[in-house]
């Protein structure tokens, strides 16, 4: 009874904030879709760039790193700010930096003024992210409602990553590559009135100036410099010095960071005793292997559709729809799956059905048609990926307490983005560099298959997780804590 009083509570106090439950959800969507769009939509854009502001071809590829580098270095830092100082207010900071650095990319007349604004729009993705995820964790807590919420917030992130390719060809060919940035502008100061006006505000925590700044110094440069170190085994080799130096001083400054959070620091950023919890520790395994896996779908996926097939750019963006659709029929599925058989299961299950898909892809040939070539590998590849997502998140975000929301949330984030990093320079390595549609049919085709191991490793390390509903876990761990507060 006292449990559905206090739920009660909050639902009233939510309601009389002007925030109804369903608006934070639709709040934290379009936040995470602007994120996640802007990972893929500069991609299809980036001749348009080099041509349009002269970049050498070594220098273009920091359209996207400086974006990604800096989005995975700060992932863990910016849950923590939503932990300790409100997540209304670190999501409309987010917001802002993002929508401005978008506008200054936009307007950019120089090389070096694009590549510093992707940087603080990576910062400000960084700082949005994981608090998009918080504000439903800690909005929706009654186990179907929020399956649902993260349904719905897993869907518009992976449809938002497929549609990126469409939309940038679209403003690409239509417009101009400078609007696949202005366009975050204006939907962004959309958004930050919203945020103001429905979202229930919430002051600093009791922790808020007890930030580890070491911690996040370390985490920070620690995480930037693997993920650089990773970025740079495909153009430089694994035993170039560059890469070896950034992947070694990375771990080195990874395990001091560790060190200082186990004993040198009382309020850590990243507590350790949240891997005490096998939903936190094994679920966060699961989602590196979930990047490595889906994070360099996409990349290869477009070079087989351009390289392979010959589509335009146009051409390949329409033919990703299928593939977003096919993620959003998963992902609201995926509630009522889990309720069926649950959350380990589904996560077994999407598994399997997308590394089914991935083997039906690796069998593309030049002269391929669209329904055997694309769409049918598509329907079971993204099928597969709604359908796990929601679990994993799930699993992930529910073996914590509320004050651990956004740093849960970041250290997801991370990880996925670190596995995604680690998977794309370890398949560009297996996929090699060859000439001819053919034989990139084939290299790809080996990319595609190593991309459906991956998946059975996904399949094996899900087998460690709870069997139980994960809220269960959560309660029982958390239980004297939330007594002690009431």
């Amino acid at each position: 009874m006292a449990a559905e009083v206090t739920e009660a509570d909050r639902t009233a106090e939510r309601t009389r904030s002007g925030a109804g439950p369903w608006a934070v959800l639709a709040i934290a969507c379009a936040g995470q879709f602007m994120v996640v769009l802007d990972v893929s939509v500069v991609n299809v854009a980036l001749p348009s760039i080099r041509r349009g502001l002269g970049f050498s071809p070594v220098g273009l590829q920091w359209v996207v790193t400086a974006y990604s580098l800096v989005f995975a270095g700060f992932l863990l830092l910016g849950g923590r700010l939503a932990d300790l100082y409100g997540r209304k207010r670190i999501f409309t900071l987010g917001l802002a930096l993002f929508s401005a650095a978008s506008l200054v990319g936009g307007l950019a007349d120089t090389p070096a003024l694009l590549v510093a604004a992707r940087a603080v729009q990576g910062l400000g993705a960084a700082v949005l992210a994981p608090a998009t995820l918080t504000l439903l964790t800690t909005t929706f807590t009654e186990p179907e409602h929020r399956a649902r919420a993260l349904a719905a917030w897993t869907a518009v992130g992976a449809a938002g990553g497929a549609a990126g390719n469409l939309v940038g060809g679209v403003l690409t060919q239509y417009l101009s590559w400078r609007w696949t940035l202005l366009i975050n502008a204006p939907i962004g100061a959309v958004v930050i009135l919203l945020t103001a006006s429905l979202l229930p505000g919430r002051g600093p925590g009791r922790d808020a100036q007890r930030l580890d700044v070491r911690g996040a110094v370390l985490a920070t440069v620690g995480l930037t410099s693997l993920v650089y170190g990773i970025s740079q085994a495909d153009p430089r080799g694994w035993s170039d010095p560059v890469t070896l130096v950034a992947l070694t001083g990375g771990a080195a400054v990874l395990c001091l960071f560790l060190l200082a959070e186990a004993r040198l620091t009382r309020s850590p950023l990243l507590p350790l005793r949240l891997f005490g919890s096998r939903s936190v520790s094994a679920g966060n395994g699961v989602m590196v292997l979930v990047g490595a896996a889906f994070i360099p779908m996409w990349y290869f996926l477009s070079l087989s559709m351009q390289n392979v097939l010959h589509y335009s750019a146009l051409r390949t963006g329409v033919a990703y729809i299928p593939h977003t659709t096919m993620i959003v029929v998963g992902s609201r599925l995926a509630p009522r799956l889990m309720k069926l058989i649950g959350h380990r299961a589904l996560i077994m299950s999407g598994a399997a059905v997308s590394a089914a898909g991935f083997l039906w892809q690796s069998r593309l040939a030049p002269d391929s048609g669209y329904l055997a070539g694309i769409l049918g590998p598509a329907l079971l590849m993204c099928l597969g990926l709604g359908l796990l997502m929601t679990p994993v998140t799930a699993v992930v975000t529910s073996g914590v307490a509320a004050p651990d929301a956004g740093i849960a949330s970041g250290l997801m984030n991370a990880t996925r983005q670190v596995g995604g990093s680690l998977g794309l320079a370890v398949l560009a390595t297996v996929a090699g560099d060859v000439a001819g549609a053919a034989g990139l049919a084939r290299s790809y085709g080996h990319a595609f298959e190593v991309i459906a191991g991956i998946l059975v490793a996904v399949i094996l390390l899900a087998g460690v997780l709870p069997a139980g509903r994960p809220e269960a876990e959560t309660e029982a761990e958390h239980e004297p804590e939330s007594s002690a507060a009431r």
